[in-house]
C-alpha cells in the first residue's frame, strides 16, 4: 500500500499533538508493510485555490499555480493508495492550511454535471485515494468533533473513500507526566489502528475505544486546572511553548486548586513504600487547611485536618505558591522564618524527592 500522510499542524519542535499521533499512526502502518511518505505542510508552498477554472478549462486538469501543491504534492495524493489527512482542531473543523490542501485537488474532476441517484456530481478525472481523517482536540469532549466528522462524511464517506476517523480529546494531556500510563496505552493503540488500516482498511472497535478513552475523569478539574495555566502564562506574558520550555508549575489561586496540581509532581518513584501524612495550614490571600496521604506509592489529597500528620506546615498560601512555582526557595523562607514547620523535619528536605514539575 502506498500512504500519503499529509500534516497541517503549524506546529513543530515537539508542540504538536497531532504530529505525536500521526507518528504513532504512521510507525504502525510501516510495520505492517506500508509504503508511507509524510509530508508536513508548514515547510511547503500550497497557495490558496482562487476560483479562476484554469484548471478546468485551459489546461484541463492541471492547476494554475505553479506552487508545491501542483509540482509534487498532487502528483502524490493522485498515486497513493490511500491518503491521512492529519489537521488539529481549528473553529472545529479541519485548519485553513489542510482545507487549501484538499480544495487544491480541484483538478481532479470535470466540470460537466452529472446525475447520480437524484444527486448531481462532477464526473472524476482519476480514481481517488482512500482517505483515513486524524486530528485532536485540548476540549475533554469527543463531541467537539461532530462538525468536522459530519463535513469528513459528507466529502468522503459519501464516496466510500473515507476508511476510518481517528479523533482524540484531551490532546494536551499526551505529554503530561501524571497521564503517562493512559497516555502510552492511547499511542501504542494507534499504532495497532495503523497496522489495521493496511491489513483490513479499518479500525476494530476495541482499538478505537483505547484511542479515544477517557484521560481525564474530572472535567470541571480539567478545566480549573487548564484555566491556572492561561493565568500563570498571562501573568508571566508568555506562551504556552515557553510555559513548557521554562518547565513552569500553574500557580493556584485557592486551596482547592492546589489540592489538585500538588499532585500532578508527585513522584511515585521517588516515594517509594514512603507513608506519611503531610498537613498544611493556610493564611493570608486563602486560608484554610488541607493535607495529603502518602502511601502505596500513591497520593491522596484532603481538605481539612489529619489525625496525627508526620509534617505540619504553616505558611502564608502566597509564600508557598512562591515556593512551589519556583519564585522563592524553600530552604531560604524557612530559614527567614517566612514559614513554621513542626513534626519530622526530615520530609521537609524530601520535597524535591517527593514532588517533581
Amino acid at each position: 500500500m502506498k500512504v500519503l500522510a499529509v500534516n497541517s499542524s503549524p506546529r513543530g519542535d515537539g508542540q504538536s499533538k497531532t504530529e505525536l499521533m500521526l507518528n504513532y499512526l504512521v510507525k504502525g502502518m510501516r510495520e505492517q508493510g506500508a509504503e508511507v511518505e509524510v509530508v508536513e505542510l508548514r515547510k511547503r508552498k500550497v497557495n490558496n485555490c482562487i476560483g479562476c477554472f484554469t484548471c478546468w478549462t485551459k489546461t484541463p486538469g492541471v492547476c494554475i499555480h505553479k506552487d508545491d501543491m501542483t509540482k509534487e504534492l498532487y502528483p502524490k495524493w493522485l498515486e497513493a493508495d490511500l491518503v491521512v489527512y492529519a489537521t488539529p482542531l481549528y473553529h472545529f473543523t479541519l485548519n485553513a492550511t489542510m482545507k487549501a490542501f484538499i480544495e487544491r485537488t480541484l483538478p481532479t474532476l470535470q466540470p460537466f454535471f452529472v446525475g447520480v441517484n437524484g444527486r448531481i456530481f462532477h464526473p472524476r478525472r482519476h480514481e481517488l485515494p482512500k482517505a483515513v481523517f486524524l486530528s485532536v482536540a485540548g476540549f475533554p469532549e469527543k463531541e467537539v468533533f461532530d462538525q468536522l466528522s459530519s463535513w469528513v462524511n459528507f466529502i468522503f464517506g459519501r464516496n466510500q473513500l473515507l476508511v476510518a476517523e481517528i479523533y482524540r480529546p484531551s490532546a494536551e494531556s499526551l505529554t503530561v507526566p501524571v497521564f503517562k500510563d493512559k497516555a502510552q496505552d492511547i499511542l501504542e493503540a494507534t499504532t495497532l489502528a495503523g497496522r489495521e488500516i493496511v491489513e483490513s482498511l479499518k479500525v476494530s472497535p476495541e482499538t478505537m475505544e483505547r484511542i479515544t478513552q477517557v484521560i481525564i475523569e474530572d472535567k470541571e478539574a480539567f478545566a480549573k486546572v487548564g484555566n491556572l495555566m492561561w493565568k500563570t502564562c498571562i501573568a508571566e506574558g508568555i506562551t504556552p511553548k515557553e510555559f513548557r520550555e521554562k518547565g513552569l508549575t500553574p500557580r493556584p489561586d485557592s486551596i482547592e486548586t492546589f489540592l489538585l496540581i500538588m499532585p500532578m509532581g508527585f513522584k511515585p518513584e521517588g516515594a517509594g513504600d514512603t507513608e506519611v501524612t503531610m498537613q498544611f495550614h493556610f493564611s493570608g490571600e486563602a486560608q484554610g487547611s488541607c493535607y495529603f496521604r502518602i502511601e502505596n506509592g500513591g497520593i491522596k489529597a484532603e481538605m481539612g485536618e489529619a489525625n496525627n500528620p508526620d509534617l505540619t506546615i504553616e505558611t502564608p498560601f502566597e509564600v508557598w505558591m512562591d515556593i512551589m512555582t519556583g519564585k522563592a526557595d524553600g530552604q531560604q523562607m524557612f530559614m527567614e522564618g517566612k514559614y513554621k514547620v513542626t513534626g519530622d523535619l526530615s520530609l521537609l528536605l524530601q520535597m524535591n524527592k517527593l514532588f517533581g514539575k
